[in-house]
């Protein structure tokens, strides 16, 4: 049962943990960029997400495998310089740190030495297991995903609902424990079966935040681009949009063009 927020100065992974124990769930949300970060650090928002979606809403990728690790530190690091409250994670990409843990090592450092992000987020359980125990013997924190995991698409070949059958959802449950086990101070499970996402929050002692994982985690997490209406073409079961600006901003846009071509923009209040 969730309880009334709480007034947090500044959130940090432990504040993250306490927030669990006290039944008060945990509001995540992506952001790339300056402006946007600011906007949902002054929101109030727990957890920015600097996500490797930004392969796909910001650079237009059909998948989140083609950001490096250059570019993950550029936007996480426009991030940080916005943000007074909320705690800024940054998503390892793909490449940086699956095969190799000392490989994993550096590029974790990199990330927090080069944007001042606050965690790093990878994808995967047991099979990353060696790179996770690396980066946080550093004093790094990790945040972990499990479920769908968007950098081995090619590998599901699928984004449909992952661990719908027995043996994938007891790895599943094996994988969360194990991540608390080597000491992730969060999860993120991304679509699955909302029952066993609630099994998976309820078994271990760091929260749980989903993503079309249900109602009985102890977080939620979007991309800000879908949840604000911003693009037309991603409607998936589990996203609820706030706003429809990609109506409002283009009929903005339209009127702009159609003031100055008619010379009713500047009008005489508009200049000097």
């Amino acid at each position: 049962m969730s309880v009334a927020k709480k007034e947090y100065k500044r959130i940090t992974t432990k504040t993250l943990v306490d927030m669990k124990s006290r039944g008060e769930k945990i509001s995540m949300l992506t952001a790339y960029d300056f402006t946007m970060a600011q906007i949902v650090d002054g929101a109030g928002i727990d957890v920015i997400l600097v996500g490797d979606s930004a392969s796909n809403v910001m650079a237009g990728h059909e998948t989140t495998l083609p950001i490096t690790l250059d570019q993950m530190i550029y936007h996480a690091a426009s991030v940080v310089r916005a943000i007074n409250r909320s705690l800024v994670v940054v998503d390892l990409p793909f490449g940086s740190y699956q095969s190799d843990a000392k490989e994993a090592l550096r590029s974790a450092i990199r990330i927090m030495k080069e944007s001042g992000g606050h965690a790093v987020k990878m994808e995967g359980g047991k099979e990353i297991k060696e790179s996770i125990k690396r980066i946080l013997n550093a004093g790094i924190p990790v945040m972990g995903h499990l479920g769908l995991t968007p950098q081995s698409i090619y590998k599901f070949g699928t984004y449909t609902v992952r661990a719908k059958e027995d043996a994938e959802a007891q790895q599943l449950k094996e994988d969360a424990l194990l991540l608390e086990k080597l000491g992730c101070f969060a999860i993120v499970l991304e679509k699955v079966p909302a029952k066993l996402a609630e099994e998976v929050a309820q078994s271990v002692t760091i929260p749980i935040i989903g993503i079309g994982a249900g109602g009985g985690v102890d977080g939620q997490v979007l991309v800000i681009h879908d949840m604000l209406g911003m693009n037309t073409e991603f409607s998936p079961r589990f996203l609820r949009r706030y706003l429809d600006l990609h109506t409002q901003m283009t009929q903005a846009l339209q009127q702009y063009s159609n003031d100055i071509k008619s010379g009713n923009f500047p009008n005489e209040n508009e200049q000097y």
